[in-house]
């Protein structure tokens, strides 16, 4: 059985810079990835630069095409299902019964997210409801917009959403997560908060019309921000003995190593927030020359 430098779980924009960066650096990669992004759900991805506005995948198509140019990288189109921890390797399974064996290992599959239990909020994720101001708030700018949140810094990103839109609703969807100073300021800017459960949202194509509460009332709204349940996918590295914050994310130092030998972090797995593909690329990109510089230092000993 062939035995890889580095298998990258996970083929987000963190898992395929991070294969650029071994590729080019004439490393042997497994990149798993079971092609099923979590920002697949949007009609475009931003802040990216010479890449703003590119459909999710286009960006992978373009991604991919780079990262096989280089033939030492090879894309196993599965999921990791475990991995187990050898005397000097890594052995993985995939879905599939595949065993592959690496000798450095990088967790980057990124979030999986729960969205509230509202009617009909699938339909405008990704539409006209996102998650991230500073990924989709320009093109939400002027629009009558909804923040449906029971976060406890639900105060803090309706301020950043002002640099967008003048016209806010805070739905806390029958939470109180707001200090009572916090409602005091957001009454005297102008901006209603409403409390009463959410029942369901509609519209038409994907086009945010109504926002309806269970007490029979509705408010109108062409757009919005929803605070989902974000929550790491690196289900591994319990197994893989990685210690992991507060916020779920996996504890690693400023070059992505993890606090297990021979396993590193990036992307979203590592840092939860912010959430955006510049961030996770840029980690990824790091994970990977900490993997390079680790071999490097251990075929110079053995020299």
């Amino acid at each position: 059985m062939k035995t890889y430098d580095c298998a990258i779980v996970g083929g987000g924009p963190a898992g395929l810079n991070a294969a650029l960066v071994l590729g080019r650096a004439r490393r042997s990669v497994a990149l798993f990835d079971n092609s099923q992004p979590r920002n697949g759900v949007t009609h475009a991805s931003h802040g990216f630069i010479t890449r703003d506005g590119i459909k999710p995948a286009e960006f992978r198509r373009i991604a991919y095409e780079e990262v096989l140019s280089y033939p030492s990288v090879q894309h196993w189109n599965t999921e990791v299902t475990s991995i187990q921890r050898n005397e000097d390797s890594f052995t993985l399974h995939d879905a599939k019964g595949q065993l592959v064996k690496a000798r450095r290992i990088i967790l980057s599959a990124g979030l999986k997210e729960t969205l509230p239990a509202i009617t009909g909020i699938r339909d405008f994720y990704g539409s006209s409801l996102f998650n991230c101001p500073f990924c989709d708030g320009w093109e939400l700018r002027g629009q009558q917009l909804v923040v449906i949140s029971d976060h406890p810094q639900v105060f803090h990103k309706v301020k950043l959403l002002l640099n967008w839109s003048q016209d806010i609703v805070l739905c806390t969807h029958g939470s109180a997560p707001l200090a009572a100073e916090d409602r005091q300021q957001l009454a005297m800017k102008g901006i209603p908060v409403i409390d009463t459960p959410i029942t369901a949202l509609s519209g038409q194509n994907g086009r945010l019309e109504h926002v309806h509460f269970a007490d029979g009332t509705q408010l109108a709204r062409s757009g919005g921000f929803v605070d989902p349940v974000l929550s790491p996918n690196a289900r591994f590295k319990e197994a893989l003995g990685c210690q992991t914050t507060d916020q779920g994310g996996i504890v690693i130092d400023a070059s992505g190593r993890t606090t297990a030998a021979g396993v590193y972090a990036a992307g979203d797995s590592a840092y939860v927030m912010p959430s955006q593909l510049i961030y996770a690329a840029a980690s990824g990109s790091k994970a990977a020359m900490a993997v390079v510089a680790d071999l490097s230092e251990e075929l110079w000993a053995a020299r």
